[in-house]
Formats: structure tokens, sequence, C-alpha cells
């Protein structure tokens, strides 16, 4: 049997200079999972993220995709993932299909760029250019971009970032949607809230370690088997309590 795990991380480590950015994690993602990597700002997300997106160069231990070795295969690795990184940037005055047409092409593929197009709903916009989209269709387009060949991990670096709560909202059913395709989706954020809902496991990450790693589920009930109470509770509580008090920190501190 195929092993169940798409994507297996063994003693990942980076620096810079005397400055230790991801300090030796392991962690594995399973196939069909939807996998968050949580923490505050300069706890080792994103350079967890590019090391294992080939972005940048791995100093110890290793990463793998479906069996294939990050570090020693980057160019098969890159056909077989999607990346929609935080801010996505798309050619001037180009239509969307155009665009979508251009993407499938630089994998060898041939697509029909308005089912892409209208599977997110953006049918209406298929001649509009990406500088005529608001926000959240912005992030949809860069999501139907990155789909376009049909990679078997899909990485998305803080994808809600300042979009509306109806835009983030329709994008969670988005990633849901692609999960559902049988697509492991890897993503960031600094929202509670969208990694409660979203994600069936998370790897909390402090300093360039992992401190922890489970369901949402099993991390809050651990945090009130310690005896944490809320001083209202309306829910006695969740993966933001969890996180603050795991790392001590508020989300957006810096380092």
């Amino acid at each position: 049997m195929a092993s169940d795990a798409i994507l297996k991380v063994k003693n990942l480590t980076k620096s810079y200079d005397d400055i230790v950015a991801v300090d030796g994690i392991s962690f594995e993602v399973k196939r069909g999972e939807i996998f968050g990597i949580l923490g505050p700002n300069g706890a080792g997300k994103t350079t967890t993220l590019e090391m294992i997106e080939t972005l940048r160069s791995i100093d110890s231990g290793s990463a793998s995709i479906d069996g294939v070795d990050v570090a020693k295969h980057p160019y098969q690795i890159r056909g077989m993932i999607g990346v929609q990184p935080q801010a996505p940037g798309f050619q001037d005055k180009t239509k969307l299909t155009e665009l979508i047409q251009m993407f499938a092409s630089a994998y060898g593929e041939k697509v029909d760029p308005l089912s892409f197009l209208k599977e997110v709903g953006l049918g209406d916009k298929a001649n509009s250019y990406v500088e005529q989209l608001s926000g959240g269709q912005k992030q949809r387009f860069s999501i139907v971009t990155a789909l376009v060949h049909s990679p078997k991990v899909f990485f998305l670096d803080e994808p809600t970032t300042g979009l509306d709560p109806q835009a983030r909202r329709n994008l969670w059913e988005l990633v849901t949607e692609t999960r559902n395709r049988g697509i492991s989706v890897i993503l960031t954020t600094h929202y509670m809230e969208e990694a409660e809902m979203l994600c069936d496991r998370v790897a909390i990450m402090d300093s360039g370690k992992i401190i922890a790693l489970d369901t949402p589920k099993h991390l809050i009930k651990a945090l009130l088997q310690r005896g944490f109470s809320k001083t209202q509770p309306i829910e006695r509580a969740n993966l933001e309590d969890v996180f603050l008090d795991l790392t001590g920190k508020h989300l957006g501190d810096e380092n």
C-alpha cells in the first residue's frame, strides 16, 4: 500500500548567519488533508514552506513529496505542487482567460479557462483584467492559476490576509473544495478561527521549532485539561487560546 503521507519532513533546518530560522523540525502531511502551520511573526512558517517549495535551499534535514526528494529533484517537485503566495503578481492588461492559458502552457497542459473561472465564481469576469478584480476575487483567481496542472500538494501562505469576512468565507469554501478533489493543502495563517474551521491538523511553531502538533479539537481539549478557563466564557476555549498559551505571544507580535 502507498504511504498515507504525501509530505514527509525530517529534521529540517535553515539558518541565516547566527539566526536559526527553522530548527530541526519534523512532521508529515497526509494525503487529502488540510494541514495548518501556525505561529507568531518570525516563527519560521514561511521559511519552512519556501524550503519545501524549492524556493530556498535546505541547510540540513530532508523533505520529500510523494517519495520525491525536494533538494535532489527540485524541477520534478515544482511540477507536483501548486503555490499561492502572500502577494501574487500577474501581467497587466491581460485577460483572465489568457493568463490561465499561459499558466497551463507552462506545465504543458491544455485547459478550458472558462470552466476554471466558473468553478470559483469568476465566469462573468473572463474578459476582465486582474487589476479590475476585488481583493477576494484576486485571491480566488490566484488559486485557480496554481491548480491548472492538478498538483498533489497545494501551498497557501496567509491566503486571507486583508480580505473582508465574506471574501474570507468564500475562500474557505474553495480551499475545502480543493481538498475534496484529493489535493493535500498546507497553509499558514494568523487567523485562529480560520485554522480551527479548515484544518484537519495544525502544527504550532515558535522560534523555529514545532511546539505542538495535533487536531484543533485535541489541542483545545489538552488546554482545558491543564486548567484553562475564561473569565466570561462563551466557549471554554478555542484554538487561539491554545496558541497564546503555548507561545506567550499575541498574534502579530514581532520576535
